[in-house]
């Protein structure tokens, strides 16, 4: 038999031991790198976060970034040239808060670069109190999931588990997080709701493991064999289901990003695709090689007296719902 047909008929026999041996030293390595890089160069915050203003106006052929930033009162303002899907193209300028105060300088300057009036220069402001609440709100959210998720997990499964779903959800976030302030893409609104889904997804896919494995336990006679061997067997058996999920649900958002940032400008569907498609990949990732190793690293630790005492409870209370 092909290893594709034991793979689809959950006959495969995969030694992930290895494989994570190596892969944790790279995930650890990951995660202190994307640490590292938030700490150095920071997220590239828009201004729904950071307050303060954005001013558009259309220039002609021939204008460029630095044509724009001799002109502005403020050589640190974020000066970006977008080309318009339609034909043509704008300079945007992001300024801080402190920026505010010269907003009339701003108009009438980029005004004068594209030759066009005042009133075709869009402007957006956020003031610093709304742009702080709304960091705060983004921050809160995803602390509440990671309690409601981390609460849920261990009453579903078992707290070892929670804390192996926990660290892989961690892993994902981070490094996503690190990619963003490497390539200086702009955190948005839609980004946090993407890091909400991706941490949905990266569960999702940790508990299918997690609910074979414990499966495997309750049906198995003994854990003489050792846990690692029984979550290794556990992997092979869903797999191909973490595949074939992974696939169906990767190739909608790739098509997210060529047709809606690549072919129609969408900045808002970049933000969002990009955070779902770094996610997505990592989600199916740490669910193999980070998420699992732990928990067979945890179980492993824990006395075999212990082990077997909280065995017998799960098949008693598994009897019980059966019986009812």
């Amino acid at each position: 038999m092909s290893l594709r047909s034991d793979l689809y008929h959950s006959r495969a026999t995969i030694d992930f031991t290895p494989l994570w041996k190596r892969t944790l030293p790279v995930s650890v390595a990951l995660m202190v790198i994307s640490a590292l890089l938030l700490l150095i160069l920071g997220l590239n915050r828009s201004i729904e976060f950071e307050g303060g203003g954005i001013f558009e106006s259309p220039v002609p052929d021939g204008i460029s970034v630095a044509d724009a930033r001799s002109v502005l009162p403020d050589e640190n303002a974020k000066v970006q040239l977008i080309e318009d899907p339609d034909g043509g193209s704008f300079i945007r300028v992001q300024t801080g808060t402190e920026g505010l105060a010269d907003s009339g300088a701003y108009i009438e300057r980029l005004a004068e670069l594209g030759n066009v009036t005042v009133d075709d220069v869009s402007v957006n402001t956020v003031g610093p109190t709304w742009g702080s609440q709304i960091t705060g709100k983004a921050i809160r959210a995803l602390v509440l999931f990671f309690f409601v998720v981390a609460a849920y997990l261990a009453w579903r499964l078992e707290w070892r588990m929670a804390i192996g779903a926990l660290i892989a959800v961690v892993h994902d976030l981070l490094i996503t997080a690190g990619v963003y302030a490497l390539v200086r893409i702009e955190v948005s609104p839609a980004t946090v709701i993407a890091l909400l889904t991706i941490m949905g997804y990266s569960l999702y896919d940790t508990v299918v493991v997690y609910d074979k494995v414990l499966e495997n336990e309750l049906e198995s006679g003994s854990r003489s064999k050792g846990y690692t061997a029984l979550v290794n067997r556990s992997m092979n058996q869903v797999l191909m289901r973490s595949i074939n999920t992974t696939i169906t649900t990767v190739l909608p958002v790739l098509s997210m990003l060529l047709v809606g940032w690549v072919l129609l400008g969408g900045a808002t569907l970049r933000d969002f695709a990009v955070a779902l498609f770094i996610g997505l990949i990592l989600g199916t990732y740490s669910s193999i090689f980070l998420a699992a190793p732990v928990l067979a690293w945890l179980k492993e630790k824990q006395p075999e007296d212990l082990a077997e005492a909280e065995l017998r409870e799960r098949r008693a209370a598994r009897r019980r719902v059966e019986k009812s």
